[in-house]
């Protein structure tokens, strides 16, 4: 499996700068490097830790309302039929960080139609007339096919660089020396 590439060696820094959205004195908010869905975003700390409690508590603090605002933002700017946001990294090198993952239709529909992610629904205890997903199947869905894929399925709507800039403008994003 690949690194998340939201960061760099932990060096949330080292992002290029055409990918980041956002930055706070704590935090800093990026499209993932390698996705090609857009809006797969990454929230990286600054400081390096795997631990939620090593961060200072004004890091911690600002956590929640910029989870918060974030989720809010890709809901009204990108309209996905669900949001997932989760932490999964524990590879060292790497500072703790979240993933937002926008699951919009055609993503949904792009999974049931591909039929070798069809064999997930044997490992299910729920017996269904109807087939159902979770977060977790559709998480990895993205994982393979829009990071991992050397080439990705094609992409309804707006590109990840159109996302990034209409995300840029809801956080009234500044780049760096224009300030």
């Amino acid at each position: 499996m690949l690194p998340c590439a939201g960061t760099t060696q932990g060096r949330p820094m080292d992002i290029p700068s055409r990918f980041i959205i956002h930055e706070s004195r704590y935090w800093v908010l990026n499209h993932r490097i390698n996705s090609a869905l857009p809006g797969y975003l990454m929230l990286s700390a600054k400081q390096m830790t795997n631990s939620l409690a090593a961060l200072p508590t004004e890091a911690q603090a600002e956590l929640g309302v910029l989870q918060a605002r974030i989720q809010k933002t890709i809901e009204d700017h990108l309209q996905p039929k669900r949001l997932y946001i989760g932490r999964y990294g524990h590879d060292a090198g790497y500072s703790i960080h979240f993933h937002f993952i926008p699951v919009y239709a055609w993503v949904e529909a792009l999974f049931w139609a591909d039929e070798r992610y069809r064999l997930l629904q044997n490992f299910g205890s729920i017996d269904s007339a109807r087939p159902q997903t979770d977060g977790a199947e559709l998480t990895l869905f993205v994982w393979r096919e829009f990071c991992e894929r050397p080439v990705p399925p094609l992409v309804q709507g707006p590109s990840v660089d159109h996302v990034i800039a209409t995300l840029r403008n809801a956080f009234d994003f500044q780049q760096p020396g224009l300030q």
